[in-house]
């Protein structure tokens, strides 16, 4: 009975009963950090499919490490979010934590309670202690502890969703070496390779791909829409080639071949650091109505990087490297920018490079970013490109991405480089997200870093190798590494075309009348 008492005298004294406790007040000392967005400085209001995911039980929490972004690495990112929002996530941040360790404290003392009435039943038959005060003093407190863990933890649903919603649309840390700004101020770390030198005036690539009828990407509006294309011909060999040629390579270095789903749920993406219900979207969603979140991925490195989440690698297995062909999917939105040719399409081949790596020493995902880019280097090198490699500024990283480096190829016929491959150390970002984690020593659980690069993205390295292998007569020489898996020294036209054109309007064009048979 005495313990009875001291445990009701206990739970007054701590502040956590009465109508003050009910209204959800923040147990322990200070005040409360304001967790409401009324100043117009709170995340960004939207749909996180991750967080969707996460309520449906389909996968772990985030565990987001908000406190470690300052606000200049928010600001110097190209984002939604500016620092006033990020203060305001660490507020709800702080705030939730003070609401779980008040819901923490109240379902503890409800067990104590729990404890007590049974104490109070097993000692008294059920008669007389329904007469003893110290059991409807430990029911009535049962009762108030109810309500209170109802408020807090309605109040704890809406800090968390508040606080996942605007966490999740954050970028990841930068490097301190990486350049501020837009992409006129990417570092130049190194040109390589020969700039290929003409007694004549180059040609595009579409142009020369189409006098050689390699490339097909006139009259296709009605038959798979713009920024589409058809490789016939060499045109296909060239593809198959430069995926070839890319998978051996990586083979040779210890990657591991995988193939993926090009369908993936919209949570991967998110944890990847990709928006998929950003508007506009960079990424194509299949019709809601039939298939449940589903998008097609734009790149391996989002299967990939599904294919380890919820999972963990053992220490003494880190670094794995992957290497993965897939089809890759682009929502190119911004249709006024070089709307023709293979630079911007819809759809395209790539072979893309991916790295999971521990974090003990804190080094080993910018080794690892330093192996790929050695190994891009090594494949352009290989392919006779002139190239130039850029650190890329603040503006250019992506959310996801710590450092990224650029690389670009001369390319003849736009009188300019252009893009070819990217590399990026993505640190935790993707782990914390994905719940990617490695086992180290006495089967701890650490996040892992994730690495990726583009190995060979096909319709950009055929602008670099059509145009800076031309010659005057339009034929294209093959680089020496890719003769035996084509099959030919030098792309020479057909003897005749393979078609006409006899679509409407055409002259002699078109189904005979009548649809009768000539």
């Amino acid at each position: 009975m005495a313990a009875c008492r001291a445990l009701l005298a206990a739970g007054r004294a701590a502040g956590v009963g009465g109508r003050r406790g009910a209204a959800g007040s923040a147990p322990g000392p200070g005040p409360a950090p304001r967790a409401g967005a009324g100043d117009g400085a709170g995340p960004v209001a939207g749909r996180s499919r991750l967080y969707e995911h996460v309520r449906e039980g389909l996968s772990a929490r985030p565990q987001l490490d908000v406190t470690a972004l300052s606000e200049r690495d928010v600001e110097r990112r190209r984002g939604s979010l500016g620092g006033a929002a990020l203060r305001e996530i660490v507020r709800t941040w702080s705030r939730l934590g003070q609401v779980r360790d008040g819901i923490a404290r109240l379902e503890a003392e409800k067990g104590l309670v729990a404890q007590g009435v049974r104490e109070i039943l097993a000692s008294h038959d059920k008669a007389a202690a329904k007469t003893l005060p110290e059991l409807a003093a430990l029911r009535e407190r049962g009762r108030s502890l109810r309500g209170q863990l109802r408020v807090l933890e309605a109040e704890a649903s809406d800090l968390e969703q508040r606080f996942y919603l605007g966490a999740l649309q954050l970028p990841n840390r930068t490097h301190p070496a990486v350049p501020v700004g837009d992409q006129s101020q990417a570092r130049l770390l190194e040109v390589a390779g020969e700039k290929p030198v003409f007694d004549f005036k180059p040609k595009g690539h579409l142009e020369l791909g189409e006098g050689l009828d390699i490339i097909r990407q006139k009259r296709l509006s009605h038959v798979s829409g713009h920024r589409s294309y058809y490789l016939c011909g060499a045109g296909a060999l060239l593809q198959h080639a430069l995926v070839t040629f890319t998978l051996r390579k990586l083979l040779s270095k210890g990657f591991l071949p995988m193939t993926v789903p090009d369908l993936l749920r919209g949570a991967v993406f998110e944890g990847c650091g990709v928006q998929p219900s950003a508007n506009p979207s960079p990424v194509y969603t299949i019709d809601p109505a039939r298939f449940e979140d589903l998008c097609l991925a734009g790149t391996s490195e989002v299967g990939i990087a599904g294919y380890f989440m919820d999972h963990a690698v053992q220490l003494q297995d880190l670094p794995v490297r992957v290497v993965c062909s897939s089809t890759c999917y682009r929502a190119e939105t911004d249709t006024g920018r070089e709307p023709w040719g293979l630079y911007r399409v819809h759809q395209f081949t790539k072979v893309e490079m991916f790295g999971v790596t521990a974090a003990e020493r804190g080094t080993e995902s910018e080794e690892l970013l330093e192996e790929f880019l050695g190994l891009q280097k090594e494949i352009f090198s290989e392919l006779g490109l002139h190239y130039r490699v850029l650190d890329m500024p603040t503006e250019e990283l992506g959310l996801p991405a710590y450092r990224k480096f650029d690389i670009e190829a001369w390319m003849p016929g736009r009188g300019k480089f252009g893009e070819i491959s990217s590399a990026s150390n993505c640190t935790d970002y993707q782990s914390r997200r994905l719940n990617i984690m490695y086992s180290g020593e006495g089967g701890r659980l650490r996040h892992a870093h994730t690495v990726n690069g583009t190995a060979c993205a096909v319709s950009r390295m055929l602008i670099a190798l059509l145009e800076c292998n031309q010659l005057r007569d339009g034929r294209v020489q093959v680089p020496p590494v890719l003769q035996p898996l084509v099959g030919q020294e030098v792309l020479a036209r057909p003897p005749a075309p393979l078609l006409r054109y006899i679509g409407p309007n055409q002259p002699g064009g078109g189904p005979p009348e009548h649809g009768g048979v000539p």
